[in-house]
């Protein structure tokens, strides 16, 4: 999930996307990006008649593309949002890749242990079909 630093002495072109092409580009509602915006992932600027129209930088962009990969890693928004703020912070990005490692071996852990979980659920399902299996077969044989 960590994105490259950009360099401050280039300023990026002003690039400009409306809430439907970023909608489109990453195959998402407009109100999922409006819900991300309520969290404070996303902060575009107001134009157009009484600032009814949402104007999404090339940084809402990247802070998107960021959210959607930390939701495929399976973080919460909050994590999300904590690590995609400390990249818009100082230059050093050590905190932040400590910040992320910690933030992964925590997920990692948490989805080891479902699998763990699920495997144990797994074979007491198998076992409760081995046992039906034999009851139904005990019970065929009895009628014939």
């Amino acid at each position: 999930m960590p994105a490259a630093a950009v360099p401050e002495a280039t300023p990026a072109p002003s690039v400009c996307y409306t809430i439907s092409e970023l909608a489109r580009e990453f195959d998402l509602t407009t109100r999922a990006i409006r819900f991300y915006e309520d969290c404070g992932l996303l902060t575009p600027e107001r134009g157009g008649p009484g600032g009814r129209n949402r104007v999404y930088s090339a940084r809402d962009r990247t802070r998107l593309k960021l959210t959607l990969r930390g939701k495929r890693l399976g973080l919460s928004l909050a994590e999300i949002k904590g690590l995609v703020d400390m990249y818009e912070s100082p230059r050093d990005s050590v905190p932040q890749l400590k910040r992320f490692l910690q933030v992964l071996g925590e997920h990692r852990a948490q989805l080891e242990q479902q699998l763990a979980d699920l495997e144990i659920t797994l074979d007491e399902v198998r076992a409760h079909e081995k046992d039906a299996r034999r009851l139904l077969a005990e019970g065929e044989r009895r009628k014939a």
